[in-house]
């Protein structure tokens, strides 16, 4: 009986000093931002266009940056976390690469858009942002341009990779970054195209 309590002190005390040894802090990401940042368009601009919060895949919708370590396998990071929820970013970000890129457009969210019946909208799916194995940043999915009575003008797919330029999680999220920025000029072109 002796021994059981001994062992239940030792397992006590091993408890108490894994809780009392420090762990790594997480390491926090945010996209970067477009070159320029205007502020939305003029108010006066002739077009408008309401950008609708991005649908992420399930496995996107996390705290951890996310790699894919082979042809099927993906991790999310428990070290490396966006600094705010993906979504968020993406859609904050969307909105101001598309003012740089459209500066004949009203850039606003969907929530700011009560009683703005003349509006475009902008639906966006992302399946796919991530790092590769073989040192590309992916971002994927679809968008869909909609007129103000709900038709829809253009339904695209994209699919942008960008080499990282360095080893590193900083490296990566500087390429998504790229990535993204390049989604929204393929955005910006096809809603000239379609508007």
């Amino acid at each position: 009986m002796k021994w059981m309590s001994r062992f239940a002190l030792l397992t006590s005390l091993l408890v108490l000093v894994g809780c009392a040894t420090p762990t790594t802090p997480a390491n926090r990401y945010m996209l970067p931002d477009s070159a320029a940042a205007p502020s939305g368009g003029s108010p006066a601009a002739g077009h408008l266009l309401i950008v609708q919060p991005p649908r992420l895949a399930h496995y996107l919708d996390v705290d951890g940056i996310v790699l894919q370590l082979d042809d099927i396998t993906l991790n999310a990071a428990r070290q490396h976390l966006w600094a705010e929820p993906l979504g968020r970013q993406l859609e904050r970000g969307l909105r101001a690469r598309l003012a740089e890129r459209l500066p004949d457009t009203r850039i606003m969210r969907d929530e700011a858009s009560l009683g703005r019946s003349e509006a475009l909208r902008l639906r966006l799916e992302v399946d796919r942002f991530q790092g590769r194995h073989d040192g590309l940043a992916i971002a994927s999915g679809q968008w869909q341009l909609q007129a103000a009575d709900g038709r829809l003008l253009a339904m695209e797919r994209f699919h942008v990779e960008t080499q990282l330029e360095d080893d590193g999680y900083p490296a990566l999220v500087r390429a998504l970054g790229a990535s993204w920025d390049r989604v929204a000029s393929e955005i910006a072109t096809g809603i000239r195209q379609h508007r």
